[in-house]
């Protein structure tokens, strides 16, 4: 029920602890998992304070508990393990504290580990976390490489060392975190998301040696999992040894099976591509030489063909059919015009001998009368009609006496 309060009417800050109290207590016992990050324990007290924290959420509740019952439990439980326990939520008023009072703690096997990140690789996989299309390429040659490993451990050296072993030029930006324990995924959350927001940094390296399925347990948390995936910069995972396989390996861009072969993936060997570099132009030359000889060859046989060895012998030739077709249009066109004379010759004595001149020529004459009409009879000519005789030279004027 709400309390009635008002400026006036204020209630005192006993009531509001002692009802939050009475609320909590409704509860009634329940199993928490989460992990153990402190034991606060005293040499002869019956009680012990922990502290259990949820990584994913960055959450932490006081826990105490019997020291029989941690005595009890049939492996020992420390601090960074993973526990179930069944409790019961308690508020204390004078101090307005809330913790939990455990009842029973069992620690989580290996067994139970390994079987709830399967369930989770399930789950993830189903929504399409590790989808292969979602993956980004890394850069041939980055210029500023993010790495996040434990502070001084043997794999930032494996990394750093091999990497500027293959190109002495490459620079890092290294984030030391905790990589295991209960604030591991806290830590590297924030620093992926410091060298995600760097735009020099092209590609981001989680790396990490061996260690027990305990050790490795923060590189499968659902929490860093799903920061990975929303990454805009390619992630490298080289989280222990070849055997081990975190969920982090299905998620990041490119997976290395150590911290060596992320050094590797990352950078380009200087030496192998400098071999590379000379094998191409080897290569260039090689193909290059072979062409230059082919051509020549090719040259060489053009320049012996007679064509080109002779050059002015086409032109000879076409010349000498220039002047057989010249002497050829000549004979031609000259037994054209033999032809053409002999026939014009030909006709002109046909026309000569059909002309009324070549008759005048035997002893004809032409007789006509003044206005130019020819005399055939003598009817047309009476007596005193004016006459023209023409004859085959000359003409003779004459007049009619009229018929004979």
């Amino acid at each position: 029920m709400a309390l009635e309060t008002s400026a006036d009417k204020p209630v005192p800050v006993r009531t509001v602890a002692r009802l939050i109290g009475q609320w909590i207590s409704r509860l009634g016992r329940v199993w928490v998992e989460g992990q153990i990050t402190q034991i606060n324990r005293r040499p002869g007290q019956p009680t012990v304070f922990l502290t259990l924290r949820d990584p994913d959420a960055d959450v932490s509740l006081q826990v105490t508990c019997r020291a029989q019952l941690l005595d009890a439990a049939a492996v020992p439980i420390g601090e960074g393990q993973r526990v179930v326990m069944f409790a019961r939520p308690e508020f204390f008023v004078p101090r307005g504290q809330l913790s939990l009072v455990a009842e029973q703690i069992r620690p989580l096997g290996v067994g139970e580990l390994l079987a709830r990140i399967e369930q989770l690789r399930r789950m993830l996989h189903a929504e399409g976390v590790f989808d292969p299309a979602r993956k980004k390429r890394p850069p041939f040659l980055p210029g500023l490489v993010g790495l996040i490993c434990g502070r001084g451990s043997a794999a930032e050296r494996d990394v750093l060392d091999n990497a500027r072993r293959r190109w002495p030029a490459v620079r890092f930006r290294v984030e030391a975190v905790a990589v295991q324990g209960p604030y591991a995924v806290t830590e590297i959350r924030k620093a992926l998301a410091a060298l995600d927001r760097d735009p020099e940094v092209d590609v981001i390296v989680i790396a990490r040696g061996g260690g027990s399925v305990e050790d490795l347990l923060p590189f499968s948390d659902e929490a860093l999992i799903r920061a990975v995936a929303a990454c805009v910069t390619p992630v490298v995972s080289a989280i222990g040894h070849e055997q081990d396989n975190p969920l982090l390996d299905y998620v990041a861009d490119v997976r290395a099976s150590t911290p060596t072969d992320a050094a590797k993936r990352i950078v380009p060997d200087v030496g192998e591509e400098q071999r590379r570099v000379a094998d191409l132009r080897a290569r260039l030359r090689r193909s290059l030489t072979n062409r230059l000889d082919r051509e020549q060859a090719l040259l060489d046989a053009l320049r012996h063909r007679p064509v080109l060895a002779r050059p002015n012998a086409l032109v000879d030739r076409l010349e000498h059919q220039i002047d057989e077709l010249i002497r050829a249009a000549r004979r031609c066109l000259t037994h054209q015009l033999d032809r053409a004379s002999d026939e014009l010759r030909h006709n002109l004595a046909r026309v000569q001998a059909l002309s009324p001149q070549a008759t005048l020529g035997r002893g004809y004459a032409v007789v006509q009368r003044a206005d130019g009409a020819v005399v055939r009879q003598p009817e047309q000519a009476p007596a005193g009609t004016e006459l023209l005789v023409r004859l085959a030279e000359g003409k003779l004027a004459a007049e009619s006496r009229g018929p004979a």
